[in-house]
């Protein structure tokens, strides 16, 4: 009966989530949940796109938010609920055997965080819950030959923090995590645009900016795009043009803490590993790889060639899938896995 238990992997994100079952990447929806005061208890409403499209536009009794912060659980509930839905809208609400479920969690979470995600999954409905540190699943979707004894560079940056870690032998030699991710781009664009322009923007607009217009470094033909607002003044409805320049001054911050993190790392990075990476050089995976030049960003400012993975922002649900495919080889250097 075994045969018939459904395994899945899934990338629980700050900003999405995906999961992956036998085939594939099946879902991929924002991790966004509208939920409902109700008394003494909370109603959840709507879950992943449909809740997406309600932010900003919700009467006073709804409240749509992420239940997850900076990678970790925010919200133990809520976060449950999530993962019940996307669970049942994989495995089917009629499933017969609950399923083993494999969840990536950012690298360096605390004891009690890596449990609240534990059982949060239990309680959505797993049978049996393994976790993985992110980076590691990432570099195993990226394709790298982690199970070598020879140096592989990942950074995968997230929408609620980016992590840079060396991965061996199925293993992460060392790593770095900072709490900065696409979420505070986005948050900075925000700030720049309200101090610049006296202009306030919602999130989704601030997303929007940065995928169509953002760069990491200045790009030789300027992109420019219309935004529109509630000028602060007036507090009436206001149309601006942005260019790309003053989208890579706006997230020049956060940018310069994802730089700092990876010199942080090759900085702990053992000789031998280290020369291994030079010849490699770095895989970019994570929504933030997709950012415009961010691969120049980073080679200029560490001398360590990076590229974009193929398909970054399913690396780690990929990877996460594969990781449950070879439990019994990534157990014997992963314990707790």
């Amino acid at each position: 009966m075994a045969l018939f238990t459904p395994h899945i992997a899934i990338d629980l994100g700050t900003v999405s989530v995906l999961v992956h079952e036998g085939r594939g990447v099946v879902l991929q929806e924002p991790s966004v949940v509208a939920i409902r005061e109700d008394g003494n208890k909370t109603v959840i409403v709507e879950v992943g796109r449909a809740a997406r499209e309600m932010y900003g536009r919700t009467p006073d009794e709804i409240e749509v938010m992420r239940p997850l912060r900076d990678g970790v659980i925010a919200d133990y509930f809520v976060t449950q609920g999530m993962l019940e839905y996307f669970i049942g809208k994989v495995t089917g609400r009629f499933h017969l055997r609950r399923p083993v479920v494999m969840i990536s969690v950012p690298y360096g979470v605390t004891s009690v965080e890596r449990r609240a995600v534990r059982e949060a999954a239990l309680a959505a409905g797993a049978r049996e819950v393994h976790l993985i540190p992110e980076p590691l699943a990432a570099a195993i979707g990226a394709g790298l030959p982690v199970g070598t004894p020879t140096g592989n560079m990942v950074v995968d940056m997230g929408g609620g923090s980016t992590e840079a870690a060396v991965v061996s032998m199925n293993g992460i030699v060392c790593a770095e995590s900072v709490r900065v991710g696409g979420v505070r781009l986005d948050e900075a664009i925000i700030a720049y645009i309200r101090k610049k322009y006296n202009l306030v923007v919602g999130e989704p607009t601030a997303e929007a900016i940065k995928i169509k217009i953002g760069s990491a470094v200045p790009l030789d033909e300027r992109l420019d795009m219309q935004v529109q607002g509630r000028d602060q003044v007036a507090g009436l409805p206001k149309t601006i043009t942005i260019t790309s320049d003053e989208v890579v001054e706006a997230i020049s911050e956060p940018l310069a803490a994802i730089v700092n993190v990876v010199r942080t790392v090759l900085a702990k990075t053992p000789p031998e590993l280290a020369s291994d990476i030079i010849d490699r050089g770095m895989a970019l995976t994570g929504g933030g790889a997709l950012l415009r030049e961010i691969d120049v960003l980073l080679t200029q400012e560490t001398g360590v060639p990076a590229y974009v993975a193929d398909n970054p922002i399913a690396c780690t649900a990929l990877g996460a899938g594969k990781a449950l495919a070879e439990l019994p080889i990534l157990q014997r250097s992963i314990p707790d896995l």
